[in-house]
C-alpha cells in the first residue's frame, strides 16, 4: 500500500501550522510562558544569595539582617515550588489537551474522507498519524517548549548577571558556551539520526512479530518457521547493533557535558583566582561565576536535545496537517449542507423521504488513482423495488455500479439521479442513512452481539432483533452462543467467518433499508443456510431497490436484471433466460459453475 510522501520543510518546525490548535489554551500557554521565565530568573538569582552571604556575613563577620534575609530566602523557595507546580500542571495540561484535540480532528476528518484515501493509504500509516503523531506534538508544544524557553532564559539572564559583574570573565564564559554547543550540537545530530534508524527498526520487528503472531497457521502450513524465525533475528540483531551506537553517543554527550562544565570551573577558577588574589573580585563574586560555570552547560544540553527533537517532530507536524487538510473525493456541496446538515450536524426535518429509483445517465466513471474509464457513457434505469444482480470474474470490476449508487465515488462524468434528482443536491448521510450493506468480508464491532446488530437500528428492540436474526438463520447460533448480550470479540474474533455473515446480514436487514446492497453476501455460508438466507432475501428484497453484487449465480437467477461485467465493462446484461438463451459469457460463467458444483 502506498503512503504519500512526507516533506520536512517546515519553517519554525512547523510551529505555526499548529496555531489554531493553541489558541483555545492561549491564557495557559502565557501563563506557561511567563512562569517559565520567572523560574530562570529565580534560578539565576541563587547564586546572587550565595555571593551575599559570602561578602556580607562570612567576609564581614556579621550576622546583621540574617533574620531577614533567611525569611526572603524561604519565600523565594516556597515562590518557585509554587511555581514550578504551576507550570507541571499547566504543560500537563496543554499536552493532553492539545493530543485529545488532534486525535478528534483526526478522527473526525477520516470520517468525511472517501473511500479513495483509504485505499491509497494503509491502516498502520492512518493509525499512526492519529495516535504517534498527535502524541508527540503534545509532548513538543508543551514539555519542550517550556524546557527550551526556562533553559533559554536562564542562560541569557546569567550571561547578562556576568556581564554585568566581570565582563572579561564573562567572555570566557561564553567562549566556552559557544564551544560546548557545538560540541554537543554534533554528539546530538548522530544521537538523533541513530534514534531514527531505530524507531524504523523497531517499527519493522513489531510488524514482523504482529505479522508472525496473525498468520501462525499459515507458517505452520507452509513450513516457513525457519525463515521467519531467521528474518526476526537479523532484525533485532541489527536493533542491537544501533542501540549500542546510540548508547556511545550518549555516553560521548554525557561525557563531553562533564568535561566542558569541568573545563568552565577551572577557567572561572583560574581567571577568577587571580583577579580575587589581586583584590579586583571579591570571593562572593567569585562564587556567582563558579555556580554559573557548573550550571549553565547543561541547561545548554537540554536546549540542544529539544532543538533536536523538533527537527524530528517537524515530520509528525507535517503529516498529521497533510491528514487534516486532505480533500473528500466526494464531498457535499455548501448549498447541500446548509439544507440537510453535515455528517455530524444533520438536519433531520428538512429529509425527504427516498423512494429508490436509481439512473445512471450517460456516466462514465474513473477510479482517482486509476488511469483509465471503468464505464463509458453507461446509462440505466433502475425503478423502485427492482432487483439488480451485478456478475463477474474475480477483480472484473463488479463493485464499481455499487460504489457509485452509494456515493463512495462520483461519476467523473454524466450524472446519477436518485428519485429523479442528482444524488449531488442531496447529502451523502441521507442517502447512507437509507442504505443497508452487507459486506464480502463482514465487521463486526468489539461489543455485543445486541449493540452490534443495534448499529443498524439503535432503537430496536430484543423481539425486533430475534426476528431479523430469524429471518437470516442466525437465532439458533445465537442461543448457542449464549443469548443477544453475548461479546463478539474484537472484529468479532469469536464468531467464524459464516456466522459474523449471518449477523452482519441480520443488521441490516434491522434498519429496514430503502436501498439493499448485498456484496458477495453468501459466499462466506454453507449451502444450507445459503438456501435460508435466499428465502430471507427474496422477502427482504420485495419493495426495495437491491442490488446483488454474486459470486454463486444461481443466488441470483431470479433477479429483475442481471449485468455481466468483464474488465471492468458490462458486456452482457438482461434476465437469466434471456442470457442463458443468448449463450455468451454469462452462459459460460453460470454452467461452468454448475459443472464445478456437482463434481
Amino acid at each position: 500500500m502506498k503512503n504519500k510522501k512526507d516533506s520536512v520543510s517546515l519553517p519554525l518546525f512547523g510551529i505555526p501550522r499548529l496555531i489554531p490548535y493553541l489558541v483555545p489554551y492561549r491564557r495557559v500557554v502565557v501563563r506557561m510562558v511567563l512562569l517559565a521565565l520567572v523560574c530562570s530568573v529565580i534560578d539565576v538569582c541563587y547564586p546572587l544569595f550565595s555571593r551575599y552571604v559570602l561578602d556580607h556575613f562570612v567576609a564581614e563577620a556579621t550576622l546583621k539582617g540574617l533574620p531577614l534575609f533567611i525569611v526572603l530566602y524561604i519565600a523565594v523557595l516556597a515562590l518557585q515550588a509554587l511555581i514550578n507546580d504551576r507550570s507541571v500542571v499547566d504543560a500537563g495540561t496543554v499536552e493532553m489537551c492539545i493530543d485529545r484535540d488532534l486525535r478528534n480532528k483526526a478522527f473526525n476528518h477520516l470520517q468525511t474522507l472517501s473511500f479513495s484515501y483509504f485505499n491509497q493509504n494503509s491502516v498502520g500509516y492512518i493509525h499512526a498519524r492519529v495516535m504517534s503523531d498527535t502524541g508527540k506534538i503534545g509532548e513538543a508544544v508543551s514539555w519542550r517548549m517550556m524546557d527550551c524557553i526556562w533553559n533559554g532564559s536562564y542562560i541569557l539572564f546569567a550571561i547578562f548577571v556576568m556581564l554585568i559583574t566581570d565582563v572579561r570573565l564573562a567572555l570566557w564564559m561564553i567562549a566556552l558556551l559557544a564551544a560546548a554547543g557545538l560540541l554537543i550540537s554534533v554528539f546530538q545530530k548522530k544521537l538523533v539520526a541513530v534514534n531514527r534508524r531505530i524507531r524504523e527498526m523497531n517499527s519493522k520487528i513489531t510488524g514482523d512479530f504482529n505479522e508472525g503472531i496473525t498468520g501462525a497457521r499459515s507458517i505452520k502450513l507452509l513450513g516457513i518457521g525457519d525463515k521467519m524465525q531467521q528474518e526476526f533475528e537479523e532484525d533485532t540483531e541489527a536493533i542491537r547493533r544501533e542501540s549500542v551506537h546510540a548508547v556511545r553517543y550518549s555516553a560521548m554527550l554525557i561525557s563531553t557535558v562533564t568535561l566542558m562544565s569541568s573545563a568552565a570551573l577551572a577557567v572561572v577558577l583560574w581567571q577568577g583566582g587571580i583577579l580575587t588574589r589581586e583584590g579586583i573580585m571579591k570571593i562572593g563574586t567569585l562564587s556567582v561565576f563558579v555556580s554559573y560555570a557548573m550550571g549553565m552547560v547543561e541547561p545548554l544540553q537540554f536546549i540542544i536535545q529539544n532543538v533536536s527533537a523538533f527537527i524530528s517532530i517537524q515530520v509528525n507536524i507535517e503529516r498529521l496537517t497533510n491528514l487534516l487538510a486532505e480533500p473528500a473525493d466526494v464531498a457535499d456541496t455548501p448549498e447541500v449542507i446548509e439544507r440537510y446538515g453535515d455528517s455530524f450536524n444533520p438536519k433531520y426535518e428538512n429529509w425527504e423521504e427516498l423512494r429508490g429509483d436509481i439512473e445512471f445517465k450517460d456516466v462514465t466513471f474513473r477510479y482517482p488513482d486509476g488511469q483509465e474509464n471503468v464505464l463509458e457513457h453507461f446509462s440505466l434505469k433502475v425503478p423502485h423495488g427492482q432487483n439488480i444482480a451485478i456478475v463477474g470474474e474475480t477483480g472484473a470490476g463488479k463493485s464499481t455500479l455499487v460504489n457509485l449508487v452509494c456515493r463512495f465515488y462520483e461519476p467523473t462524468e454524466g450524472v446519477l439521479l436518485i428519485d429523479g434528482r442528482d444524488a449531488r443536491e442531496r447529502s451523502q448521510l441521507w442517502l447512507h442513512s437509507h442504505l443497508g450493506y452487507v459486506l464480502q468480508t463482514p465487521h463486526l464491532f468489539s461489543g455485543s452481539v445486541r449493540e452490534n446488530l443495534r448499529y443498524g437500528r439503535p432503537d430496536a428492540t430484543d423481539e425486533e432483533i430475534m426476528k431479523a436474526l430469524e429471518m437470516v438463520s442466525a437465532k439458533e447460533i445465537v442461543a448457542k452462543m449464549g443469548g443477544l448480550g453475548v461479546d463478539v470479540g474484537e472484529g468479532g474474533s469469536h464468531l467464524s467467518t459464516g456466522e459474523k455473515q449471518l449477523l452482519s446480514f441480520a443488521r441490516a436487514l434491522l434498519a429496514d433499508p430503502k436501498l439493499l446492497i448485498l456484496d458477495e453476501a453468501t459466499s462466506s455460508i454453507d449451502t444450507l443456510t445459503e438456501k435460508a438466507i435466499q428465502n430471507a432475501i427474496s422477502v427482504v428484497t420485495k419493495g426495495r431497490t437491491s442490488f446483488v453484487i454474486a459470486h454463486r449465480l444461481s443466488t441470483i437467477v431470479s433477479a429483475d436484471l442481471i449485468l455481466v461485467v468483464q474488465d471492468g465493462k458490462i458486456i452482457e446484461r438482461g434476465k437469466h433466460r434471456e442470457l442463458m438463451r443468448k449463450k455468451g459469457y454469462y452462459y459460460s460463467l453460470y454452467t461452468r459453475q454448475y459443472e464445478e458444483s456437482i463434481l
